[in-house]
């Protein structure tokens, strides 16, 4: 998808800066909610810390640049564990 594509290359250079890789990157729609969920990894166990650290990295850029024009929840989640 393009809205995936254009995420990643949007945000995966400052998710690696930041010592995290960007697994994954999913746009979907559940029910009528947009989800945005960027799964990430890094040498180590993924902790609730890590997805708070990375959204608070990314939010400011995907704030900025606004590359997705509907409404969407960004969740942030760990390849382990997966996205609720």
């Amino acid at each position: 998808m393009e809205v995936e594509k254009n995420i990643r290359e949007i945000l995966e250079k400052t998710i690696n800066d930041n010592g995290y890789i960007l697994d994954e990157v999913i746009y979907e729609k559940e029910d009528n909610t947009n989800f945005l969920r960027l799964i990430i990894d890094k040498n180590g166990i993924i902790t609730v810390d890590d997805c708070v650290n990375v959204s608070n990295i990314v939010n400011p850029i995907l704030d900025e640049l606004d590359p997705i024009e509907e409404i969407y929840i960004l969740d942030v989640c760990s390849k382990e564990k997966g996205c609720e």
